[in-house]
């Protein structure tokens, strides 16, 4: 499976909007709609990969003091080995 990794910045929010957020019951932050601006952009091929480079994205300053952060997305649908339970007696 594929692997998007990004580095973005993190939306400052008013005490004010975070209050209502939490009274309303609703989401402060809506990533389909207004995602945060990218800084970085990565791909890798597999999960262990994309792990490691996220590990190295997240030494970097910025994400440490809190200002970025780091995100892995799977680009894929996930492959399932599961396939369901099986009955031993054939039915």
């Amino acid at each position: 499976m594929r692997f998007l990794i990004v580095r973005t910045d993190v939306r400052a929010a008013a005490d004010v909007d975070i209050a209502a957020a939490w009274a309303g019951g609703c989401h402060l932050r809506d990533e389909t709609t207004a995602p945060e601006p990218r800084r970085q952009v990565v791909h890798a091929e597999d999960r262990d990969a994309a792990l490691h480079l996220a590990r190295a994205l997240a030494s970097v300053g910025a994400v440490r003091s809190g200002r970025q952060r780091v995100k892995v997305l799977p680009l894929d649908a996930p492959r399932h080995r599961w396939r369901g339970l099986t009955d031993d007696r054939g039915s």
